[in-house]
């Protein structure tokens, strides 16, 4: 069995290693293989789609790195899809990017342009300034919705397209952690550590909203690390009888303040999340919010408590990004660079039980990952 490669058993075979297959040194002309060749440098651009998110530069310091180390090129393509829709694009060296990788948010910038909302037009202007940039491969650096425009233009065009999951709420399948989420989940941890002693100050309780849309990840993580009294995700509905059981049998035994994290699409039983926005985005998601005031209001109502809602909003998003998704960002970031050289594209690298492997981009990898609901289970141990 060649090195990194897994048996027929393993229910990940379709998967494989990213390590195991040389990558030809463009830049000297001379294959992995030994035998001389003319090199072929390649023009790779990137983009970053979606939300911001910490370690999104740290894979584009790592791309850029792994492509000119080739001897290639790299393109950015500003503001996601609406760069190129709208040809707006900068070239990325070592020098642009070498000191980026502790620098949060995106260098390239971002938006949420769906091309598919308008094919007739958009969709036609990206395909031509694809060709006119002379563009090899594209990296594509986002969420769902993001690499699933990546996943229509490979489909539908044949357009070169290599894929990195990013998302905070860590709420894609096909990876098993996300750059971004431990950044987020520090940020919130650190927030509610901060907010304890002014809750112990004034016997407050403290209801803080988490980012985590479909998946209560961020919430759950965050709500074990600062020991809450209770965490509410949207895998789980509410149980509010059992939420102010717990308050009120703490403050009893004499505990002065409480703690409950909620991720923001936490939604109470047969209800649906609450929205702040009616008007949804170019793919279709509304903006959701506001349950955590719901949460504190009732809280109020049946205890009489004196309660306070923290929405951390972006706050989860901004800022550096921890060592851990550094790390990651930049494992990512040469994997895709080497899928790219070696033109494998409709795929994404991803992590999987602690390696960086290579799968084809399908319908399937762009979904939803929920909360794994042992870790929920293991923090509603202390739900007492």
């Amino acid at each position: 069995m060649r090195p990194g490669a897994r048996s027929e058993d393993d229910p990940a075979s379709e998967l494989f290693l990213l390590s195991w297959q040389p990558i030809e040194n463009t830049a000297s002309g001379i294959p992995a293989n030994g035998r001389p060749r003319e090199p072929a440098a390649m023009k790779v651009g990137l983009l970053t789609g979606g939300g911001d998110c910490p370690g999104m530069n740290a894979v584009i310091r790592a791309v850029v790195q792994c492509v000119v180390n080739e001897g290639g090129t790299c393109l950015g393509i500003l503001e996601g899809w609406r760069g190129l829709v709208q040809d707006m694009t900068r070239p990325l060296d070592l020098g642009d990017t070498d000191g980026i990788i502790a620098a949060g948010g995106t260098i390239l910038g971002s938006s949420r342009t769906n091309p598919y909302k308008n094919p007739d037009t958009e969709l036609s202007r990206l395909r031509a300034n694809f060709r006119e940039r002379e563009l090899d491969a594209l990296i594509v650096i986002g969420g769902d919705d993001t690499l699933g425009v990546g996943l229509r233009l490979y489909n539908d065009f044949g357009l070169p397209i290599v894929g990195i999951p990013k998302t905070i709420d860590n709420d894609m399948a096909a990876t098993e952690f996300s750059f971004g989420f431990d950044t987020a989940v520090n940020v919130v941890t650190e927030a509610v550590d901060r907010l304890r002693t002014t809750a112990e100050s004034h016997r407050r309780v403290i209801v803080v909203e988490t980012m985590g849309r479909h998946s209560g990840w961020i919430a759950c993580y965050s709500g074990m690390a600062v020991g809450a009294d209770f965490i509410l995700v949207p895998e789980v509905p509410i149980d509010l009888p059992r939420l102010v059981d717990v308050l009120q049998r703490r403050r009893a035994a004499g505990k002065k303040y409480g703690i409950v994290v909620v991720s923001e699409g936490a939604r109470f039983p047969d209800q649906e999340a609450l929205i702040v926005d009616s008007t949804p985005d170019p793919f279709g998601h509304f903006r959701l919010g506001g349950i955590g005031n719901a949460v504190a209001d009732a809280i109020i109502k049946q205890t009489r408590m004196e309660t306070r809602c923290i929405v951390l909003g972006h706050l989860q998003r901004g800022g550096s990004p921890t060592a851990f998704d550094r790390i990651l960002a930049t494992r990512l970031g040469l994997a895709a660079g080497r899928l790219a050289l070696q033109k494998r594209f409709g795929s994404m690298v991803t992590l999987s039980r602690g390696e960086i492997i290579e799968t084809k981009m399908n319908e399937n990898v762009v979904t939803t990952k929920t909360l794994d609901l042992n870790y929920y289970n293991e923090a509603a141990a202390f739900f007492r």
